[in-house]
């Protein structure tokens, strides 16, 4: 298990090893006085999924948003193939990134296909609008989400997880190579969960797209991602694979939890199950021993 380091102070501009298109250093981010993010460095892996958990107010979603540049950091800087993102044109990086934030909200009485198109906004101009490769680009990313049926569909007469593989369409269909998921599958039954991580892991197999992801679910993360980021009180506390980063010590650490990691009877990787129960102190062997 590779730990962050926890200093506060970054290189020297151009001695850091080279790395994946998207990369942290020395990020520092903030709300007006309170500091949620400090002296944080992060390489992204190209091609993989990352996840990011910790517990409530850690951070995570912080994060995420100045990867996007939805969050202009307080210090450090957020990297784009080794160019600063905050110097970037805006067209540039939204041809880059998609960001599909935390429960996002759609005009009233929009369908899913005039939805999904607004993912080609970055690449239109004026002197060219709507074209045959917009046409395809929103024809794929329905076919891939699997949501054609639903394109005439208004968006708000969807499930949840209809609503999700939509949003997910859109950002599809802005064709960036790097998507940020922010708890996507956020107020989402168990099946609709599942149904949406396994279409994000599909389309990192299929279509090499680089994802970062938020879950609060660590046994999701632990199944879905290729790297687990693991944040506590604003820093990145441990990152790596998951079978080697995900450890009953670490779940202790960061969530506060006791607990057993085992082996996912499914996928072999681990899976954490919580030491001790609740029982009735009638049922409760210490309590009558």
């Amino acid at each position: 298990m590779s730990r962050s380091s926890t200093s506060n102070s970054s290189p020297a501009k151009g001695s850091w090893p080279a790395g994946g298109r998207l990369a942290a250093r020395g990020l520092t981010l903030a709300y007006e006085d309170r500091t949620i993010v400090e002296g944080l460095d992060l390489e992204v892996p190209d091609g993989k999924v990352t996840v990011v958990v910790g517990p409530n107010a850690c951070g995570k979603s912080t994060l995420l948003r100045a990867l996007g540049r939805l969050l202009k950091p307080r210090q450090g800087t957020v990297l784009l193939d080794g160019e600063e993102l905050a110097r970037l044109p805006g067209r540039q990086v939204a041809c880059a990134i998609g960001v599909l934030p935390q429960s996002p909200a759609a005009p009233d009485g929009i369908t899913v296909a005039d939805l999904v198109a607004r993912g080609r906004q970055p690449h239109q101009r004026w002197w060219q609008q709507w074209s045959e490769a917009d046409e395809r680009a929103v024809a794929t990313a329905l076919e891939h989400t699997d949501t054609t049926d639903l394109a005439d569909r208004p968006v708000d007469e969807l499930s949840g997880g209809q609503r999700q593989r939509v949003w997910i369409a859109m950002a599809l269909a802005q064709d960036t190579e790097v998507l940020l998921l922010d708890e996507p599958t956020t107020y989402l039954d168990i099946a609709h969960q599942v149904e949406v991580l396994d279409l994000v892991r599909r389309l990192n197999h299929e279509r090499g797209r680089t994802v970062v992801a938020v879950l609060h679910d660590l046994n999701q993360a632990a199944r879905y991602a290729d790297h687990l980021v693991a944040m506590k009180a604003g820093r990145i506390v441990a990152q790596g694979p998951p079978a080697e980063v995900v450890t009953a010590e670490l779940v202790r650490d960061v969530f506060g939890l006791t607990a057993v990691v085992v082996p996912d009877p499914v996928t072999g990787g681990p899976l954490i199950v919580p030491a001790a129960a609740w029982q009735p102190a009638d049922q409760d062997p210490a309590a009558t021993g």
